[in-house]
């Protein structure tokens, strides 16, 4: 069964049980056909859906668009989604890096650029994939055979610390804690522009940006509270290095977050812009630094800290 992340009422039945229909809402006119489509599916990426659209398996009331379409208020979409292929993981000897290890639960920290586990668009090389060479089937199922000992997620172009869960108690215990946000979560970035303030809380409310579904955004309505611990670490010329502490995580929040007061992360394509400067940054720099959580078997409170990785620190001596 496919996994949607859409409000019930943009979803009609279709008369052929492998076609999806959608009726565009006026929140989500003037949105590219491939943003909208790719809004409603959850772990889709667009580039599949721009395949899926020159393959002719999109329609836009009965019509062939071109990814590019701007969808208006009443248009009928179908979307005829292939039918789901059994997806079998496979185990990959992929370089990782490991904080920490025990029987039950391990650490680790992961470069920029690799998708935590498999989706459509992104079928392996993931860390799942790197974990399962690793670990075998000594992973929690909880989450399922796509997302085995995933407790957590970091997007594919931050860097950083994450948990992995062995077992299914080990699993639970972990995710008890991140649903209370009793879990630390501290982050290092630059962003763009100087701030005046030495520490800076923001508490917005996050949820599903209403002009462009592909963007998280602090809304009035429906969105799910959010607070972010920002403080400077330096300022340089145009630009600052922040530190972050997450009270609650939501998706993209200090991302949302520090683009809401003008100051978007360096690199961050979809919440800022480009600079020609460090034109050649695969992602955001931002890095979850540090990680602490009580252990659910020993019941020892453990915190670990990652260096900065290089191409931080090239960021930083650029700036320097």
């Amino acid at each position: 069964m496919k996994e949607k992340d859409f409000e019930l009422d943009t979803l009609a039945l279709a008369d052929e049980i492998d076609v999806d229909v959608y009726i565009v809402s006026d929140d989500d006119a003037d949105s590219r056909l491939d943003f909208y489509i790719a809004s409603q599916y959850r772990d889709i990426s667009r580039s599949y859906i721009q395949k899926l659209i020159k393959e002719d398996r999109i329609r836009v009331n009965s019509k062939i668009e071109k990814a590019s379409y701007k969808v208006k208020t009443g248009d009928k979409i179908e979307v005829n989604m292939p039918e789901p292929q059994a997806l079998e993981i496979e185990p990959q000897d992929i370089g990782i890096d490991i904080v920490y290890e025990d029987d039950y639960l391990m650490v680790v920290n992961k470069q920029q650029g690799m998708v935590v586990h498999p989706a459509p668009g992104n079928p392996d090389r993931t860390l799942v994939n790197a974990v399962l060479f690793h670990c075998g089937d000594r992973l929690s199922s909880i989450n399922g055979v796509i997302r085995p000992g995933i407790v957590h997620r970091i997007d594919k172009n931050t860097s950083g610390l994450l948990v992995i869960a062995k077992d299914n108690q080990t699993h639970q215990g972990l995710s008890d804690q991140f649903k209370v946000h009793s879990i630390t979560r501290e982050y290092e970035m630059i962003c763009i522009g100087n701030v005046e303030w030495q520490e800076k809380t923001i508490d917005g409310p996050i949820g599903r940006n209403p002009k462009d579904r592909m963007k998280m955004a602090i809304v009035k309505t429906n969105g799910k509270r959010a607070v972010t611990h920002f403080r400077l670490v330096e300022n340089y010329d145009g630009y600052s290095h922040l530190s972050a502490r997450l009270e609650t995580g939501r998706t993209h929040q200090i991302r949302v977050h520090i683009s809401s007061i003008n100051r978007p992360i360096l690199g961050d394509n979809l919440y800022g812009y480009k600079v020609k400067t460090f034109a050649k940054l695969e992602g955001q720099c931002l890095h979850a630094r540090k990680l602490g959580f009580i252990h659910p078997i020993s019941g020892k409170y453990m915190e670990f800290d990652s260096d900065l990785p290089e191409y931080f620190e090239d960021v930083l001596n650029k700036l320097r």
